[in-house]
């Protein structure tokens, strides 16, 4: 059985992975969007840009992070002006796990736009259909699944996200310390062992049930297509 505080840190972690993902969710889509159907000069150099932090070290992306929202940051700064601060909060957690799920959000989300066949978005706007109708009425319902297995693998990357939130957030109990952080306390700790397996299982079951639902979002977008 968990204990309160191991409760506290799974419903944390829930809270930072929902919040990371919902946020997430529209700018990645938002990119995706661009990425598959807008021809632009240096698409390749956003493209690689989008997907950089799968391929920098996660304390090089808390560092950036840091210096972008710290007191003396261009966005931190700014958000001082307001008395809003997310060193050392949750929701500053929730930006790191937000921008390291990224990457994979975009990705998933792109495949399913660009799987949309095209002359059927053609054969809407020769029969009338503004670009916005097609959208709303073509494009966007097809690629649903695709953007479902997208946001539930961002939400997975959110709730395993450690690098970039350590060196963001630092690991606060209670504030910013989410199931990785946690894990990685326990293993700090004589006799934390026993910890170390119960959360560590709940790490596994979550993310092999985000893993599981992104893989039966993504077979029903190959059958879509197949009917197609």
């Amino acid at each position: 059985m968990l204990s309160a505080a191991e409760w506290e840190i799974v419903a944390l972690s829930l809270k930072v992975g929902g919040v990371a993902m919902a946020v997430t969710l529209p700018i990645a889509f938002a990119l995706a969007w661009m990425l598959a159907r807008v021809a632009f000069p240096g698409k390749i150099l956003v493209d690689a840009a989008i997907h950089l932090p799968l391929v920098v070290p996660p304390v090089v992306t808390g560092w950036v992070l840091l210096l972008a929202f710290g007191p003396n940051g261009p966005v931190g700064g700014w958000l001082q002006g307001f008395g809003i601060t997310v060193l050392f909060r949750w929701t500053g957690a929730a930006i790191a796990a937000g921008v390291m799920a990224l990457p994979l959000m975009v990705r998933a989300m792109r495949l399913s736009i660009e799987a949309v066949d095209r002359r059927l978005e053609q054969a809407a706007r020769t029969l009338g259909a503004g670009r916005w109708r097609v959208f709303w009425t073509i494009t966007l319902p097809l690629s649903i699944p695709g953007v479902l297995a997208g946001a539930v693998l961002g939400f997975a990357r959110s709730i395993g996200e450690f690098g970039a939130t350590i060196t963001f957030v630092s690991n606060v109990p209670g504030e910013t310390q989410t199931l990785p952080l946690a894990i990685y306390s326990a293993l700090q700790q004589p006799g934390g062992d026993a910890m170390v397996w119960r959360l560590s299982a709940i790490s596994v079951a979550l993310s092999l049930v985000a893993l599981v639902a992104s893989e039966l979002l993504t077979r029903r977008v190959g059958r879509g297509l197949h009917v197609l």
